[in-house]
C-alpha cells in the first residue's frame, strides 16, 4: 500500500512528540531514583536525628535539577528532530522549485527526481510530464512556424514575381496571368482557412454538436458535394452502407472528415480508377473504410502522413498535394467523436480506417 503523504507527517509528528515524552519520563524517573537513594544513603550516614531539613533541600534542589536538565534535553532534541524533519520534508519540494523555474527558463530537459509512491513522488512525475509536453509543444511551435513560413514562401514569391513583372512591363496583365496570380491568393486564403481550422479543433474549449444521424445520409452530402471533381478526372465512386446506420456525431464535422478523405482519395487516384467507402456496422461500433486504387503511400511514411504540413511525396508541389493539414483536422474530429483513425497502403491504393462509437 502506497504511503500517504499525511500520514508520514502524522506519523513522524507522533513519533517526535512520542519520543520526547518517553526521553523525559525516563530521565524523571532515573533521576530521582538516584537523588532518593543518595538521600536515603545520607539520612542513614545522619541518624535519625540528623539534620532533616538540610536532607529535604537537598532532595528538593535534585528534583528541580532533573526537571530543568530534562526539559532542557527535551527542547534540544525537539529542535535538532525539527530542523531534521522540516529539511527532510522542504528538500524534495525546494528540488522541485528550482525545476520549475528552470523550465520556466525554457530549460525542458530539467527533470525532477523523486523516490518513492507518495504524493511528493507523484508531484514530481507531474512535473517531469508537465516538462515534456511544454517541450513539445515549444518543438511544435517552432517546426509549425518554420513549416508555415515554407508554405506561404512559395505562393508570395510567385506572386510577387508575376507582380514585378507586370509592374516592368515585361508581362502584359492578360487574364490568364491575372488569373495565375488570383489561384496563388486562393491558395493562400485556403491555407490560412485551414490553419484556423485547426487551430480550432485543437483548441481545449472545442466542443462538437453531437446528436444521432443518419451515417448515410452524410456520407451521401459529402458524395454529392465531390461528385463534380470525381466526374470530371474520370474517377469512379462507389459507396456501400449499412441502411439506417446512425451514430452519436456531429453531423457537419464528420460531413467535412468524409469530404476531406475523399479529396484526398480524388488527389491521388488517377483517371480510370475508383474511390470506394464502406460502412459497417459492427454493434457497438461503427467502421468506416475510405479506399482509392492509387499508387499508395510507401510504408515508412504511413506514421507521419497526420503530421502537420506532411506530404508523402516531398517532390509534390502545393498545387498537387495539397496545404497537408487536410489529413490533421480529420485525425483531431474522429479523435474528438471518440475513435480512431488509420491508414494502410500498398500497391493497390490506399486504405483509411476509422472506428466510431454508436452511442455518447
Amino acid at each position: 500500500m502506497k504511503r500517504r503523504l499525511h500520514l508520514r507527517l502524522a506519523l513522524v509528528i507522533i513519533a517526535l512528540a512520542a519520543g520526547i515524552v518517553a526521553i523525559a519520563t525516563i530521565s524523571i524517573v532515573l533521576e530521582t531514583h538516584y537523588h532518593f537513594t543518595m538521600y536515603q544513603e545520607q539520612h542513614e550516614a545522619s541518624g535519625m536525628d540528623g539534620n532533616a531539613g538540610a536532607l529535604a533541600y537537598h532532595l528538593e534542589q535534585a528534583l528541580i535539577q532533573t526537571i530543568l536538565w530534562t526539559g532542557l534535553g527535551s527542547i534540544t532534541l525537539a529542535v535538532i528532530l525539527g530542523f531534521y524533519v522540516a529539511r527532510r520534508i522542504s528538500e524534495p519540494l525546494v528540488h522541485m522549485k528550482r525545476i520549475a523555474e528552470r523550465m520556466s527558463s525554457g530549460q525542458w530537459h530539467s527533470r525532477v527526481h523523486v523516490k518513492g509512491e507518495d504524493e511528493l513522488a507523484q508531484l514530481g512525475a507531474s512535473l517531469n510530464s508537465l516538462a515534456d509536453q511544454l517541450r513539445q509543444q515549444e518543438q511544435l511551435r517552432v517546426t509549425m512556424t518554420e513549416d508555415i513560413a515554407h508554405e506561404l514562401r512559395t505562393p508570395l514569391a510567385t506572386l510577387k514575381s508575376h507582380m514585378r513583372a507586370m509592374e516592368d512591363g515585361i508581362w502584359a496583365p492578360t487574364p490568364e496571368r491575372i488569373h495565375a496570380c488570383c489561384e496563388e491568393i486562393e491558395r493562400l486564403a485556403e491555407l490560412v482557412a485551414e490553419l484556423e481550422d485547426l487551430t480550432h479543433v485543437e483548441s481545449p474549449t472545442f466542443q462538437l454538436d453531437r446528436r444521432m444521424a443518419s451515417l448515410e445520409e452524410v456520407i451521401r452530402r459529402a458524395g454529392d458535394l465531390v461528385y463534380a471533381a470525381f466526374r470530371e478526372k474520370g474517377v469512379d465512386f462507389i459507396c456501400r452502407t449499412d441502411p439506417g446506420l446512425q451514430l452519436a456525431m456531429d453531423p457537419n464535422r464528420m460531413m467535412q472528415i468524409m469530404v476531406n478523405l475523399l479529396s484526398n482519395a480524388l488527389k491521388h487516384t488517377p483517371q480510370g480508377g475508383a474511390v470506394y467507402v464502406e460502412a459497417v456496422d459492427e454493434g457497438a461500433q461503427v467502421s468506416l473504410l475510405v479506399k482509392d486504387t492509387g499508387s499508395g503511400i510507401p510504408a515508412e511514411e504511413l506514421p507521419y502522413i497526420f503530421e502537420r504540413f506532411y506530404r508523402a511525396e516531398k517532390s509534390r508541389s502545393r498545387r498537387t498535394g495539397g496545404s497537408g493539414l487536410g489529413l490533421t483536422i480529420v485525425k483531431q474530429l474522429v479523435t474528438a467523436h471518440g475513435g480512431t483513425l488509420y491508414a494502410e497502403s500498398g500497391e493497390a491504393g490506399t486504405s483509411m480506417y476509422i472506428k466510431l462509437p454508436k452511442q455518447l
